[in-house]
């Protein structure tokens, strides 16, 4: 048969296509949707499974919690608690009745509920002479914060008892001093003492009734502020209210002398 012969040509023709079907089918890889599809699917697996929830690394037990707002005859009180290690640390009223006669009794009365709510770690406090209404408006709102603590696996400490040990001593302690006497009543303070140091004052007692309610309104504050700036009781008198002053320094002096300051 001849090179040129017409059915020698496709004969070759037809043999290098089986040829370079067969290399094709050779060179095909050996793989599916299905398993590319899983082997992309598992670094995003992987990934993911490395992140770890917002938040995750924080302090069990810490930080800020709000309570909700408790409506009161005279407008709303709301209470916001700072947390340490499950322990509260402090509170503040962050919404109080204002405005006429309510801006007096919120200036008397918050302070005293802070420091009974810490002193306390828990909701379980009096209320405030002459301001019922905010009293129980701000038990409503800390036992609602009080309620997201612990539903966030958190529940506050136990008070500390004071003691006279030196481990008491490097602590916190709460000290009363004794009552003392003025023309217009008694006056009486308690201190709280942490690592030595005056870190709040209040007055469980203080002359009341006419005038002496707006006098111990407007002077308290301003006492309690000045011993725990001074860490001392030579603090000035507050004007207009000399009485409830020398009263408010004696008690303080026997609150610190019990201290040993």
């Amino acid at each position: 048969m001849r090179k040129s012969h017409p059915i020698r040509r496709v004969v070759l023709a037809t043999a290098a296509t089986v040829s370079g079907v067969v290399l094709l089918l050779t060179l095909k890889p050996a793989s599916d949707p299905a398993s590319a599809s899983a082997a992309g699917a598992a670094p995003q697996q992987t990934a993911a499974a490395q992140e770890s929830p917002q938040g995750g690394a924080q302090a069990a037990g810490s930080g800020t919690v709000t309570g909700a707002a408790a409506r009161t005859q005279y407008g709303a009180v709301q209470v916001r608690l700072t947390v340490s290690n499950g322990r509260i640390t402090a509170a503040e009223a962050v919404q109080a009745p204002k405005g006429g006669t309510s801006d007096q009794k919120t200036a008397l009365a918050v302070p005293k509920l802070n420091q009974a709510a810490v002193a306390a770690q828990s909701a379980r406090i009096d209320s405030v002479s002459g301001a019922t209404y905010t009293s129980n408006g701000y038990r409503q709102s800390l036992q609602s914060a009080l309620d997201k603590m612990k539903a966030a696996g958190s529940s506050p400490a136990s008070p500390v008892a004071p003691s006279s040990s030196a481990a008491a001593q490097a602590g916190s302690r709460t000290l009363t001093g004794e009552a003392a006497q003025s023309p217009y009543g008694p006056v009486q303070v308690r201190i709280t003492v942490t690592d030595g140091k005056i870190t709040a004052a209040e007055a469980v007692q203080a002359p009341k009734g006419g005038t002496s309610d707006q006098k111990t309104a407007l002077a308290v504050p301003k006492l309690n502020q000045a011993a725990v700036a001074a860490q001392s009781a030579r603090i000035d008198s507050v004007s207009g209210a000399t009485y409830t002053s020398n009263g408010y320094r004696q008690s303080l002096q026997s609150a610190l002398d019990q201290a040993g300051g």
